[in-house]
């Protein structure tokens, strides 16, 4: 059977190519065997479902315990009903339940519970039915909100002293962020801000991108199944522009396997995974685009926007700081400083901060290029000048990112400039204006 690259949903190891699902959180099994409950996030598309559900078979198998892993998700559409959300979450866990583990670990019949109370009396009755221990991972537990979202929380905490026995003896909730920022209706705030109603998790774990040494061993199972090599250049360009984050790794082998390069004779090189990412940038998937989506939030563009324009950060609370890197949008830099997470990501949020400064531009003429079709730098410069004398003041208010929005209508501009054929390579950072010692935020121009 053909196996191929994975970009959505958890991976099946009988159809996807895949890494070793729990190697890169190699904590979880001893945190379950202390009795404990704890947190898992990372950013979407990371992997978390996929090793959890390894995990909870592993566990199962191993005959010591119950382990499964099931969602909470169902119960985002009743935010405000706690009653009727915990009906549906637990009506899907039966079936998520049913369909994994074997008879003899399945609950026994649950009656109805008063509001508040469902999901411990459903925890609860299985754990005093089952012969063996319960695990249980709760995923997409951050898609609650309000008060379904501390009911839940509040009732897994109320069952906490009364594992192994008569409560799971040991919890995960998956989620993409961590439980300070689950989202919450109450006393003006949108976040939990503490680990409360859930202060009894021991850990927060959080799940890393691939290493190098990955990304060439989920590559070279490609190879071995169908005899299709890519260069050592080309994995690690993949890398490089990736940083290993698994989604974006797959995304591009996938578009240059099956779409760019069917024959398995031709060896996939660098060139091959830079046009992988031009494409994968212009096309924006739905993991690109929610990831985008994020710009739009304040706490975001507190820390985005300084980024772009080179200055230092603000009053910003760390916090806020933890949060971008949770969302996997920003990483820390070893060398000191937050930066973007990834060159693709890099490229994402600025075309998508310049789509209304580019949808807003007038018709340019372009009389940067020579008789021969080459790009004259000096009619370019001649070209941005008039063209911002006409139209840069009514092209600032393009765009909510006030600080940088001259530089965001250059971009558009360029955009539009290499229209024809060509790219823009970027970067910023943190503390790069005139006052420091690194570069100020430049693009450049490749045709």
């Amino acid at each position: 059977m053909s196996r191929w690259f994975n970009i959505a949903g958890p991976c099946q190891e009988d159809i996807h190519y895949m890494l070793s699902p729990t190697d890169r959180l190699p904590d979880l099994e001893e945190l379950i065997q202390q009795r404990s409950y704890f947190v898992v996030h990372a950013p979407r598309q990371t992997g978390k479902t996929t090793a959890m559900l390894a995990l909870a078979k592993k566990l199962t198998e191993s005959g010591r315990y119950a382990a499964v892993v099931v969602s909470a998700e169902v119960g985002s559409a009743f935010n405000n009903d706690v009653g009727v959300a915990e009906l549906a979450i637990i009506g899907t866990w039966r079936d998520t339940i049913a369909d994994l583990l074997p008879k003899d670990l399945q609950p026994p019949v649950w009656e109805q519970q008063e509001p508040g109370r469902g999901i411990r009396a459903f925890l609860r009755s299985w754990a005093q039915a089952s012969p063996k221990p319960l695990v249980v991972f709760i995923d997409e537990i951050d898609s609650l909100q309000n008060e379904t979202l501390i009911s839940t929380l509040r009732q897994l905490r109320d069952g906490f002293s009364h594992r192994p026995h008569n409560f799971p003896l040991s919890v995960g909730l998956i989620g993409l962020r961590d439980v300070r920022d689950y989202k919450v209706a109450s006393g003006g705030s949108d976040r939990l801000n503490t680990a409360s109603p859930f202060n009894i998790k021991v850990s927060s774990l959080t799940l890393r991108n691939f290493n190098a040494t990955e990304v060439a061993e989920l590559y070279q199972q490609h190879t071995d199944d169908t005899g299709q090599a890519f260069t050592v250049q080309a994995k690690a360009t993949a890398f490089d522009l990736t940083q290993g984050q698994p989604w974006l790794v797959n995304a591009l082998a996938k578009e240059v396997v099956e779409k760019m390069v069917k024959d398995r004779s031709i060896a996939i090189t660098h060139e091959h995974i830079l046009k992988a990412k031009e494409i994968l940038i212009a096309r924006q998937d739905t993991h690109l685009d929610s990831l985008a989506e994020r710009l739009r939030e304040p706490r975001i563009k507190a820390i985005i926007e300084p980024m772009l324009a080179g200055l230092e950060l603000g009053d910003v609370p760390n916090d806020d700081i933890q949060f971008v890197i949770d969302l996997g949008l920003c990483k820390m830099d070893p060398q000191g400083g937050l930066t973007i997470a990834n060159p693709i990501y890099r490229e994402v949020l600025l075309r998508v901060l310049t789509v209304t400064p580019s949808a807003s531009l007038p018709k340019i003429a372009p009389t940067w290029l020579t008789p021969s079709g080459e790009l004259n730098t000096d009619d370019l410069l001649q070209a941005f000048i008039k063209f911002w004398r006409q139209h840069g003041e009514p092209l600032l208010k393009t765009t909510g990112y006030y600080e940088v929005a001259p530089h965001l209508v250059l971009m558009a501009f360029l955009h539009r400039v290499v229209n024809g054929g060509g790219t823009i390579e970027r970067e910023y950072a943190i503390g790069s204006d005139e006052q420091s010692a690194t570069a100020k935020p430049n693009a450049w121009i490749y045709v």
